[in-house]
């Protein structure tokens, strides 16, 4: 059975490479963790799944979910691989939280999983997908 996933708005995120910013400064120990208010209902079935980023409504990159742990103020820790995994552009609607998405759902990788695409403008990734060349 594969692991679930889910997805969620990059807020203040306008390109791939603000993100991956974001990333580097939160890094440390191997892991890139984020904060939520509340844990996923269905964590368990989260860990070695992806969170798929959303960025001006498109669905453009990933993580790794390594875990789940809570900040000493009892909020939701996800703990990320820290490589942003490029993502065959897919557009969705902004939403607030997160959304599962199954594997089956979920948009391939670019150049089997590599971080290539990763130097690609997100501009031009979304007109390429826009152009369904991606």
């Amino acid at each position: 059975m594969h692991p679930l996933n889910i997805t969620k708005v990059a807020v203040g995120c306008e390109t791939v490479e603000a993100l991956a910013e974001r990333t580097r400064h939160r890094t440390a120990n191997g892991e890139a963790p984020i904060q939520t208010r509340y844990r996923p209902t269905r964590h368990a079935e989260l860990i070695g799944g992806s969170l798929f980023w959303i960025i001006k409504h498109q669905i453009v990159v990933r993580q790794r979910i390594i875990g789940f742990d809570e900040t000493p103020e009892g909020r939701c820790l996800i703990r990320l691989d820290p490589m942003l995994v490029t993502v065959r552009a897919r557009p969705k609607r902004a939403h607030q939280g997160w959304r599962y998405l199954t594997a089956d759902d979920a948009p391939d990788d670019l150049e089997g999983g590599s971080n290539e695409g990763a130097a690609m403008p997100a501009a031009l990734i979304r007109e390429l997908a826009e152009l369904s060349l991606l």
